[in-house]
């Protein structure tokens, strides 16, 4: 089995990969992670990662730019391989982005990213730090998992989806933020699981361990 972490430069991805190798020695999968920029590896992966930090324009030119987009669209959209989008990575998945200027997703998750506005004037933005999920909907990535897990959090934008079944977990940072979207063989995580100590590495495991 191997898991390809797609590299767009879009971050250092050097803890993410290391926590999804962990888990998959960890948990006795026949797991290969790799962090690659080669469609050729894209295109044969049996899981696909696409993490993401910074701006969703910026993201979305530099996914768009890499050889890895259409071997990612073909294998995720086509394909029906297991996807999981992380931070900038999620919010892509989504119709539309509002940073800076509108800007297309990839359309995977019926919602649009917008800035995040606590209606309590005391949070700052960006929403940074640990936070309690609220679980909404249970998802097989979620198994063991319960709300009032931790996860960690750096974004000012978050997805606002059209339907709440495809949000999966939310938290509460002056209203509902969401957390966690999902639809078919796509799921996305708007904290970084990599730094989210045990709840975040279990979900990477039954990430590995998903087959939708």
């Amino acid at each position: 089995m191997l898991t390809a972490i797609i590299d767009y430069e879009s971050g250092n991805l050097h803890s993410a990969e290391k926590a999804f190798q962990k888990m998959a020695a960890e948990t006795g999968q026949d797991a290969r992670v790799v962090v690659t920029d080669d469609p050729d590896i894209v295109a044969k992966a049996d899981h696909i990662v696409l993490p993401g930090d910074g701006a969703f324009p910026a993201c979305a030119r530099a996914l768009r730019a890499s050889g890895c987009f259409e071997a990612m669209v073909e294998a995720v959209a086509h394909r029906g391989r297991p996807f999981l989008g992380i931070c900038v990575g999620m919010q892509l998945m989504a119709r539309k982005g509002h940073e800076y200027a509108e800007t297309d997703g990839l359309g995977w998750i019926d919602g649009e990213v917008v800035p995040i506005a606590p209606g309590d004037a005391a949070l700052k933005v960006p929403h940074m730090g640990w936070n309690d999920l609220v679980i909404d909907h249970a998802h097989p990535v979620l198994d063991g998992l319960a709300s009032g897990e931790h996860a960690y959090f750096v974004h000012s934008y978050q997805m606002q989806v059209a339907t709440t079944e495809q949000r999966m977990a939310h938290v509460d940072y002056g209203g509902p933020v969401t957390a966690i979207v999902a639809r078919d063989n796509v799921i996305g995580l708007q904290f970084h699981p990599e730094k989210s100590a045990g709840a975040g590495l279990r979900m990477i495991a039954n990430f590995l361990a998903w087959r939708p």
